[in-house]
């Protein structure tokens, strides 16, 4: 069954978004490897029901942040064939300003938001390349292209996101690989509930409402296909006219 379908790895794909991109991704046909850190239980549910919608996905845990634990997962993954689509979507905040964060407050998101991109994109590249055909998508945030504050450290690894994606669209280019990020504004579910209440949303957002995972699901989703074969190196941001 992988065999006769393209395959995607979904990082962070056990969260609110996640799971949206990953149920919209196995809907138009991809295998989708639904990634999880700690709640591998939940990435485990998520495949049972694209399953029980007869799509295709199998669930896979390791730690974004642990090089030789990305490097075994994803050697293993690549046994089986090439990944021609990722959506590097793994991600954590730690909000504090900046006078008083911490360093562990710093370098933890640094690290999961940052080098986790790394750790898991640079070897999928060779053997994306060889295909030559490939679609890279990076959730960066709206805290990437604005700044927020008490988000320095968040903002800082996801315009990191976008530098890097706009570096590795030039250098895949030619392969037939597409490199974009999705900058989020705010999205409903447990990351933003407990920090933006209606009234809130309803003065910094132009729309007056929250976006919802299923939209970011469709413009990844759109990112992914064949349709979007000509965009490569943008940042979408999807946030409700913010900016």
């Amino acid at each position: 069954m992988t065999d006769k379908k393209k395959r995607a790895l979904v990082t962070g794909g056990s969260g609110d978004i996640g799971e949206a991109i990953c149920l919209k991704l196995a809907e138009t046909g991809l295998h989708v490897i639904v990634h999880a850190n700690s709640n591998i239980a939940k990435a485990n549910a998520i495949v049972e029901k694209i399953k029980s919608a007869n799509g295709s996905a199998e669930s896979i845990s390791f730690d974004v942040t642990d090089q030789a634990a990305s490097q075994s997962a994803i050697e293993q993954l690549l046994e089986q064939g090439p990944i021609q689509v990722l959506v590097n979507n793994a991600g954590i905040h730690e909000d504090a300003i900046l006078a008083g964060m911490k360093a562990e407050q710093w370098n933890k998101v640094i690290d999961v938001n940052l080098n986790g991109f790394f750790n898991v994109t640079q070897p999928l590249l060779l053997p994306m390349m060889q295909t030559r055909w490939g679609r890279i998508i990076n959730m960066s945030s709206i805290a990437g292209t604005m700044g927020n504050r008490g988000q320095a450290n968040y903002a800082a690894a996801k315009a990191g996101i976008i530098g890097a994606t706009k570096s590795l669209a030039v250098e895949v280019a030619s392969r037939g690989i597409t490199v974009n990020a999705v900058a989020p504004g705010i999205i409903e579910g447990t990351m933003t509930d407990e920090v933006f209440d209606n009234d809130k949303v309803k003065k910094i957002v132009p729309m007056k409402r929250t976006g919802t995972p299923k939209e970011v699901a469709a413009l990844v989703d759109f990112l992914a296909s064949d349709a979007a074969g000509y965009i490569s190196s943008q940042v979408i941001s999807i946030n409700g006219a913010m900016a």
